[in-house]
């Protein structure tokens, strides 16, 4: 049965689709954040934060007086202060401490920055509210120019283990794994690779079992990290010797995307593939399912404003962050409705999860205000700003794909270290190609092109940084050093920016 009928038929409605479309940005906001602090008002935080005054708030004839109380209640919170005042005690079994009810799921997120695991809750409210998302996500398929058989295919999603470590009060995991041990009934018929597959912990492993058994599975869609796809896709190749995957898989259609820009990996995506696909950016965290590509061809992505969390948005600029890209208790926080397009700005949530004023750590640009569309330009550590060269992820992977478009190679990895050199500084660029380039070339072109695409970066390269070093890697090195820290598969990325022990790690490794 196609996979839209199921939806349709199992009384799948697009009600928060359509509210969506046709509300104000702002008033599904205010809704949005009201139902939140009212669910969580008898809990622990709630209390403690007075949630019941700021809901009094929302009576005042002044539209916003409800937003200035919660800023003025509720402080802003990074990872280590919401676990340590709060998060650890609902790890411990205590009951409504930020969200009603216990917790049951952590998901285990270190993100690309971290070296120990973050442990986010995932709440009952929190898994019906991606769930929900994800389903909003398959419906605008029917948007798209897909030939009818392509809704008879299953989808292929390659994340992390499903089989969960139960910790007595808890259960942690990867959130693909928390998701997927949690599929409905329904979906099932559709999902690949299936639960035994999916619970294998060892990576290699499952990607072997993917390859033998993807002759038998009819694939329309695949979900994952650009990487670990690409890898897959090259092994089933490998084992089943044929050149395309199109030869496996003819009803592939859709390559759905998230975690890291795709541009630096599309030239290897083209050459597995023996006709184009569509791709589709998606923006699921642990932290919740926030944006996706609603519309073919397009490559912003619409903010879900009315599915259980709250956003506020915090320039990204030197008043509101130190040196090393740690948010100031001081800093300006702005309501969806007072962005403005072109301008970077950190994303803070309260979620349905319990998570309140949370600091996630990216950092999004918005293309269209009236549509809520963004697109995702960095992290608020991934950037180098050793002098005030204010260089974001954004400027590194054009740069990157204009290099390789020049020199008609593929770049799927890279990373960048900001070092001293003598009394100023230098930018230390390792670059992961398989192809055999110039090193010189490169660095020219690279440093050329940022100097293009970011006029502070020009301007800093004839004052404070002096130099620009470029090492060239085969790209199984940077698989390599992930795999030495545990870091193989599912949402694990190798980090586009990389500082202090990392760096120091990072170099005894490749030596």
């Amino acid at each position: 049965m196609p996979i839209l009928g199921t939806l349709l038929k199992k009384g799948i409605r697009i009600r928060e689709s359509l509210e969506q479309e046709y509300s104000n940005p702002f008033d599904i906001q205010k809704q949005e954040l009201k139902k939140l602090l009212i669910t969580a008002s008898q809990t622990d935080f709630g209390k403690h934060y007075l949630f019941n005054n700021i809901l009094n708030a929302y009576k005042k004839e002044d539209q916003k007086a409800f937003f200035q109380l919660f800023k003025e209640q509720v402080p802003i919170h990074n990872y280590n202060k919401m676990y340590t005042d709060w998060w650890h005690a609902a790890k411990q079994g205590r009951r409504s401490v930020c969200w009603p009810g216990n917790v049951k799921y952590f998901a285990l997120s270190s993100g690309t920055s971290e070296a120990s695991s973050k442990y986010l809750p995932i709440t009952k409210d929190m898994k019906r509210a991606i769930q929900k998302t994800s389903i909003r996500q398959i419906l605008s398929l029917s948007k798209y120019d897909l030939p009818s058989n392509f809704f008879q295919g299953g989808i292929l999603m390659l994340g992390g283990s499903t089989q969960l470590n139960n910790r007595g009060s808890y259960f942690e995991g990867d959130l693909s794994g928390i998701q997927a041990a949690q599929l409905p009934f329904w979906f099932q018929h559709f999902y690949k690779p299936g639960k035994r597959i999916a619970k294998t912990k060892d990576w290699d492993e499952k990607l072997g079992e993917i390859a033998k058994k993807a002759k038998d599975w009819n694939i329309s869609i695949i979900v994952g990290v650009p990487a670990w796809i690409q890898i897959l896709m090259e092994k089933i190749l490998d084992y089943h010797q044929v050149p395309n995957i199109h030869e496996i898989w003819p009803d592939l259609m859709v390559y759905v995307h998230g975690g890291v820009s795709f541009d630096p990996y599309r030239k290897g995506f083209q050459k597995l593939l023996g006709k184009e696909i569509y791709y589709i950016e998606t923006y699921l965290a642990s932290e919740g399912f926030i944006a996706f590509q609603g519309k073919p061809n397009h490559r912003s992505m619409r903010l879900v404003l009315n599915n259980g969390i709250f956003y506020e948005f915090v320039p990204f600029e030197e008043k509101n962050f130190d040196e090393n890209g740690d948010i100031l208790e001081s800093a300006e926080t702005l309501m969806i409705d007072e962005v403005e397009e072109g301008k970077e700005y950190a994303l803070l949530l309260s979620s349905c999860a319990g998570a309140w004023r949370y600091i996630i750590g990216d950092v999004v640009k918005f293309t269209s205000k009236e549509e809520s569309e963004i697109i995702i330009t960095g992290r608020t550590k991934h950037f180098l700003s050793l002098c005030g060269e204010h260089m974001s992820v954004d400027n590194m992977n054009k740069a990157i794909e204009m290099v390789g478009d020049d020199l008609n190679i593929e770049i799927p990895e890279f990373t960048v270290a900001g070092i001293p050199h003598n009394t100023l500084f230098a930018h230390h660029w390792y670059i992961g190609t398989d192809a055999n380039v110039d090193t010189e070339l490169i660095r020219t072109k690279l440093d050329n092109y940022l100097k293009e695409l970011n006029d502070d970066y020009a301007v800093e390269r004839g004052a404070a940084l002096k130099e620009v070093y470029v090492d060239v890697l085969p790209v199984g090195t940077f698989y390599k050093w992930m795999e030495s820290k545990g870091k193989v598969g599912g949402q694990n990325k190798f980090p586009r920016v990389i500082k202090s022990a990392q760096y120091e790690d990072w170099k005894n490794f490749i030596k």
